[in-house]
């Protein structure tokens, strides 16, 4: 597949599902009368289902990554060829805001905001290590069995994983922040990015040292 086909995809991909997960919370909350409990089952099952017909739809052409650790993953394992991870992570991210702003057109709100739905602490980045690592182990697991296989385990994964983790879950850098420019239900104050990347990149680097050590034992 040509790189410039496999980087519009991750593009496409990233911002379909900033849809999902942006567009979904907003309706959520408003048809919710004030039920979080609701508006979180809306948000979350729509982004499970959501994210699984994009992994089906587009991994054929670019592996339907639309996450810079599960890029990263996939290149570590040899998945993916170093000299495409730039393209890939340029296409999440800006596919990411697009997504965001796509969304905010639909409804007619101001195209990028600044989100003020704090999100801080200690426990929040120990979830957003938990939903990450526990994603790049399905994903790793669950890959050699074709794309309808990923598809339903990661829309399972993203689904339970945003009523088991404090932090609902985002488990992506790139849609970490893009949530930082909604200010509505699925929003993250920008000073509490930071944190929440932290926790990602920690179960990236725990699902490096993973998959050295196995490269390691299968060489010995």
């Amino acid at each position: 597949m040509k790189a410039s086909h496999a980087i519009g995809a991750e593009f496409l991909g990233t911002a379909f599902l900033l849809a999902i997960v942006v567009g979904s919370g907003i309706m959520g909350e408003r048809l919710a009368g004030g039920n979080a409990a609701v508006a979180l089952l809306a948000n979350s099952l729509a982004t499970g289902v959501g994210l699984a017909a994009l992994i089906l739809v587009f991994a054929s052409v670019s592996g339907a990554h639309f996450n810079p650790l599960v890029s990263l993953m996939m290149a570590a394992r040899g998945d993916l060829a170093w000299s495409r991870m730039p393209g890939y992570l340029l296409a999440q991210f800006t596919g990411a805001v697009a997504g965001v702003i796509a969304t905010h057109g639909m409804f007619a709100l101001p195209l990028l905001e600044t989100a003020s739905k704090p999100r801080p602490g200690l426990a929040l980045m120990w979830s957003e290590c938990i939903a990450t690592l526990g994603l790049l182990l399905v994903i790793h697991r669950v890959s050699r069995q074709g794309a309808a296989a990923v598809a339903a385990a990661v829309g399972c994964w993203i689904t339970a994983a945003y009523w088991f983790t404090a932090s609902t879950s985002f488990a992506n850098p790139a849609v970490t922040l893009a949530r930082s420019l909604t200010d509505t239900f699925t929003g993250i104050r920008p000073a509490d990015v930071s944190g929440f990347i932290a926790g990602q990149s920690a179960a990236a680097l725990v699902m490096w040292a993973a998959l050295s050590a196995g490269r390691r034992q299968t060489a010995g």
